[in-house]
């Protein structure tokens, strides 16, 4: 259902509430931040700091295509597929679960050791508002969940990248967002309020974090389906008040600015208007030649800024291994995505499809627009899906999954 402007004016307040706590649970952590200078990001060691990392997709913000559906594409989506299939009360704990198991410890240890330096995490807003998501409201619980992995993090010095994959109003208007179809973001107020309350909040508890390397701001914003002449207009001043918003509680952090359709286009943007601000595309399914990406290294002589490549990859071995080098050639970083996907050889981990697992994929694809289609869609055997479920879950541990290592090879890491 949409969101009304009194739940938008109420999450709104929830937000404003939960940074209160933030600025009293913000930790003093001592220490250089990643930052600037010029055309380059600049590391701890005062060194060009090129990022080379992975994305944790499917985690914060599940993905349909992941777990091998089709038009169930979205969170709201899959979670009204499980809910109907076991019900509110197992669908609730199955996504606890998952949240609590899908990326673990041990996955963060991964990725360091095959010679990473950074991970990408997007996240869904709702887990920072009180407005239901993956079967509960509780605005607290994105920090709980950020705070582990940033231990973790901190503990195997992997820097991260937050990301807001889905914001109020919905940035895309696809199902990447999380929305209702359309980038309402950029006309309402409430959630362009929203938006800034949201990452002010987060600003204000990683401040003094180093190990956040930076904020990137919106993922992907305005796809191409829409009336772009009228709606790209309102992306870089958007980004403008949300900057505004995390500087004044956080001068530390790198602010990374996507372009409009899929973070493909540069030419939104005007002159660079914060010192420790990042440009960000994302590319896939292109050649790999120069002409794909000059436009950005264009745009990065004319205004002496960083350019990164925030999301690429999706395709086979001797294509991420030549896209690869094209960035690095020009001194681009990257985060491929995604790091672990079931039944996939484009990731740098996979994990088996459980026994069982294809009369969920069938239920996602039967008609379910009225009570009546629900009924007749049921499983027969609600148990047999709640394990199915759970095998997955079990499959997903680093532990049970497998490495590609022809892709992590593509990549110039070490495969394990």
């Amino acid at each position: 259902m949409r969101k009304t402007f009194l739940s938008m004016f109420l999450a709104g307040l929830m937000a404003f509430t939960v940074q209160a706590q933030s600025h009293k649970a913000a930790k003093k952590t001592t220490g250089k931040f990643i930052t600037v200078s010029g055309k380059q990001i600049i590391g701890t060691d005062n060194k060009p700091f090129i990022i080379r990392g992975t994305n944790l997709g499917n985690w914060l913000l599940p993905e349909g295509y992941m777990f091998k559906f089709k038009d169930v594409s979205s969170p709201k989506l899959i979670n009204e597929a499980f809910t109907e299939m076991i019900g509110p009360d197992e669908a609730r704990v199955f996504w606890q679960k998952y949240l609590d198991g899908y990326i673990t410890q041990a996955d963060i240890h991964y990725i360091k050791s095959i010679g990473a330096n950074s991970i990408r995490v997007p996240f869904n807003y709702r887990l920072f508002v009180n407005e239901s998501y993956l079967g509960t409201a509780d605005a607290s619980r994105g920090f709980k969940i950020l705070d582990r992995l940033i231990g973790w993090c901190k503990a195997e010095h992997l820097y991260v990248i937050l990301d807001m994959h889905a914001a109020p109003g919905g940035q895309t208007g696809d199902n990447i967002d999380d929305g209702d179809g359309y980038p309402f973001l950029y006309t309402s107020a409430s959630a362009r309020k929203l938006i800034c309350d949201i990452w002010r909040t987060i600003a204000a508890h990683y401040a003094n974090e180093p190990i956040v390397l930076g904020y990137d701001l919106l993922n992907e914003p305005i796809a191409h389906y829409f009336d772009i002449a009228n709606l790209n207009p309102y992306l870089e001043p958007l980004y403008k008040e949300i900057v505004g918003a995390v500087r004044s509680v956080d001068k530390n952090h790198i602010v990374i600015l996507g372009g409009a359709q899929w973070d493909s286009n540069f030419k939104v943007f005007g002159k660079p208007f914060d010192s420790k601000s990042v440009y960000t595309f994302h590319k896939y399914w292109t050649a790999t030649t120069q002409d794909v990406i000059q436009e950005y290294v264009d745009f990065r002589n004319k205004y002496n800024v960083p350019i990164y490549c925030g999301e690429t990859g999706e395709n086979k071995d001797e294509w991420v291994n030549d896209f690869r080098k094209l960035l690095e050639k020009n001194n681009i970083g990257w985060h491929y995505w995604p790091y672990k996907k079931m039944d996939s050889e484009s990731c740098l981990v996979t994990f088996d499809k459980p026994a069982g697992y294809d009369a969920i994929i069938k239920y996602t694809e039967e008609k379910r627009a009225s009570f009546e289609q629900i009924r007749k869609a049921a499983p027969a055997d609600r148990a047999a899906v709640k394990k199915a479920l759970y095998q997955m879950l079990e499959n997903s541990q680093l532990k049970t999954s497998h490495v590609n290592k022809g892709y992590t090879s593509a990549l110039g890491f070490k495969a394990q």
